[in-house]
């Protein structure tokens, strides 16, 4: 594994004569980004921003529509922050107290530290998001977040693994309750009830082109619950295409489909794919892009011990993609 600091291909942007990087940051736009490595690269690091509340919002705004948390606020739940577009990946409870060891809080956030891609899980995917650093403990403790390029991992393929996957053209069926699930003991009194298959799943192509890039993609995440795969299928009264056939969807046979899922994540998360940024100083900013890597909260040791507050907007993805194989609806996944 890497780190952001000895990496080339990581541009960590830093403010000239002691002005507020606000001032350089602001007048960034989505074009701007893609000029200084965002599609080449995947994860840019910007340290000290100076950034806001507001402004970390109003400069998110500048790449596209963004998604926010009022599916996570059920039962009553209020935000803790003035911005529903703000994400709370904090260690940090609603009141602000520190979230404990083994709590529901602690227990539905785990699936953090498996590799994913954000709103997968989703009919709309996310493109970019964008995690800023807002207090954060001793870094003895930890908390890196930890990337892979799940691009280059589609280069490095077995060929007759490549093959199988153009050839195939997998769909893969995501699930916010799966991750959380497998991330969690198997009795884990606030997850064990809970049956994937109740919620809807987000469904998208398992290798994709990069439209920024051009690139092969493998767009996969711990997120993943099952494989499907489409054939034709003979409509009785006529059906979509002219030959009075349909593509019917069928799911991958189990252990294959579960099998074919490990594989490649465990390909994609090799240490030569990897990479892990560590945060400074509040205010940092990393800007990644879902659509080309794969991302986790990396080990941290001051869980009960020291607040860490991490803050996140999510861009709705805008691309020929975006929507993949679900219906255009607003409603998304939420945790209770």
């Amino acid at each position: 594994m890497y780190h952001a600091g000895y990496l080339e291909h990581i541009w960590t942007l830093f403010c000239g004569e002691r002005k507020s990087v606000w001032e350089s940051v602001s007048i960034l736009r989505s074009a701007d980004i893609e000029h200084v490595g965002m599609s080449q690269y995947g994860v840019l690091v910007f340290r000290k921003t100076g950034l806001d509340d507001e402004r970390h919002v109003a400069f998110s705004r500048l790449f596209g529509d963004l998604d926010d948390v009022k599916p996570y606020l059920t039962l009553g739940r209020k935000n803790r922050f003035a911005y529903d577009e703000l994400f709370d990946v904090s260690n940090l409870e609603d009141d602000g107290s520190l979230v404990q060891v083994d709590s529901k809080r602690d227990h539905t956030s785990r699936g953090n530290s498996l590799f994913h891609v954000d709103s997968s899980f989703n009919p709309r995917r996310a493109s970019y998001s964008l995690l800023r650093a807002h207090e954060l403990p001793p870094a003895a403790y930890g908390g890196n977040t930890d990337f892979a390029d799940t691009r280059s991992a589609f280069d490095e393929l077995p060929v007759s693994l490549k093959t199988k996957l153009l050839e195939s053209n997998y769909i893969g069926a995501h699930s916010l309750w799966h991750s959380r699930k497998k991330a969690c003991p198997s009795d884990s009194p606030f997850l064990s009830h809970v049956d994937p298959e109740s919620y809807p799943f987000g469904r998208h192509r398992i290798v994709q082109r990069h439209e920024a890039s051009g690139r092969m993609n493998l767009y996969i995440a711990n997120h993943l619950h099952h494989l499907e795969y489409e054939h034709e299928h003979e409509h009785e009264h006529g059906g979509n295409d002219d030959d009075g056939s349909e593509r019917a969807r069928e799911r991958v046979p189990e252990p294959e489909g579960t099998e074919l899922i490990e594989t490649l994540l465990s390909h994609a998360t090799q240490p030569q794919f990897l990479l892990s940024v560590e945060w400074h100083d509040p205010g940092d900013l990393v800007i990644w892009d879902n659509t080309a890597v794969m991302h986790r909260a990396g080990e941290y040791k001051g869980m009960g011990k020291y607040r860490r507050d991490m803050r996140r907007t999510t861009v709705h993805d805008a691309s020929g993609e975006a929507w993949g194989l679900n219906e255009r609806t607003e409603e998304r996944m939420g945790l209770p």
